[in-house]
């Protein structure tokens, strides 16, 4: 009994602490300097950019983006920057004349930017 307590408050901490460990102004300077002209500080598709990409900038506060984000965390973010939908972002930046720097990408900016995201959208709904 006590080694089984001792084992459920050591999950316990590391999953505190591991909520912990993102930062949500790091996530929210990211979201906001590299995701926003497109998807809006709101995250519902209403950056300047949200209809000049072909599909649309999707609204990120549906129901479906937050159980996908809830199912796969950082899977879906990592996946977005890592290889942004073939062209359309690099493309719909270019054809507009948006600059957006290279940013060299950590493991703790997609947990940042995952964990800022998902608290804008449960806030939304």
């Amino acid at each position: 009994m006590k080694v089984l307590l001792i084992a459920s408050l050591a999950i316990l901490s590391i999953t505190q602490t591991s909520l912990s460990f993102a930062d949500n102004a790091n996530g929210k300077n990211l979201f906001l300097q590299r995701c926003a002209v497109c998807h809006g500080a709101d995250i519902k598709a209403t950056g300047p950019l949200a209809n000049k990409s072909q599909p649309p900038t999707p609204d990120l506060t549906t129901a479906t983006f937050k159980k996908r984000l809830h199912d796969y965390p950082g899977v879906i973010v990592s996946s977005i920057i890592l290889r942004p939908n073939g062209d359309l972002i690099p493309r719909t930046l270019r054809d507009n004349g948006i600059k957006i720097a290279p940013h060299a990408w950590s493991v703790q900016d997609f947990r940042d930017l995952n964990q800022y995201m998902s608290r804008v959208i449960s806030e939304s709904r």
